[in-house]
């Protein structure tokens, strides 16, 4: 019997020859991945003009004491869904455990947490998020959209927005200003 490989708790890093320009330069968190299909949350792009703060008052939450940080843009589905990729010293309602390395949540406990001061220690929040049917991705890692890397938390909640997508390739040991769209021959 053949084993299949899924990728929860990994990094999926657009290469240069992604075909889906809405992908360009992403780096999405894999945080769900079996045999009927893939959740991840984009990590690499801030949304303009919306902050943790102007979110947490949208749902009437007093966001006063809270730090203004960026919502990033999470995917192209469901854009007005919000997400929270947090560390795991916070567990609650509907939460999704991903391979050990971080927690998802998308109800309203957890940004009421976080304004309370009693949240998570390590948190990201985004709208969207991208989504695979069942096949789906398996078929899009033998091409040249994505390169699978190491979901290293760190990296996902220390490492700056715009410098996500580079510093998890050289964290593999590639050098993305090396990289190049379309494949060669010989």
């Amino acid at each position: 019997m053949i084993q299949k490989s899924f990728y929860a708790g990994h990094f999926l890093l657009a290469l240069p020859g992604m075909a889906d320009t809405r992908f360009d330069h992403s780096i999405v968190a894999l945080c769900v991945h079996d045999e009927n299909g893939a959740l991840g949350i984009a990590v690499g792009e801030e949304m303009e003009g919306v902050t943790l703060r102007e979110l947490l008052e949208s749902f009437d939450i007093d966001g006063s004491q809270v730090a203004d940080v960026p919502v990033l843009r999470g995917g192209p589905v469901e854009p007005r869904r919000g997400f929270v990729l947090h560390s795991l010293d916070w567990g609650g309602q509907d939460m999704v455990q991903v391979d050990n390395r971080w927690g998802l949540s998308g109800s309203l406990d957890i940004l009421r947490a976080i304004a309370e001061g009693r949240g998570p220690s390590r948190y990201l929040v985004a709208l969207g998020y991208a989504g695979w049917g069942a096949g789906q991705l398996e078929q899009e890692m033998t091409g040249e959209s994505w390169f699978l890397a190491d979901g290293d938390p760190d990296l996902l909640f220390d490492v700056p927005t715009r410098r996500k997508w580079a510093a998890a390739y050289a964290a593999s040991g590639v050098d993305a200003s090396h990289l190049v769209s379309g494949a060669g021959s010989a």
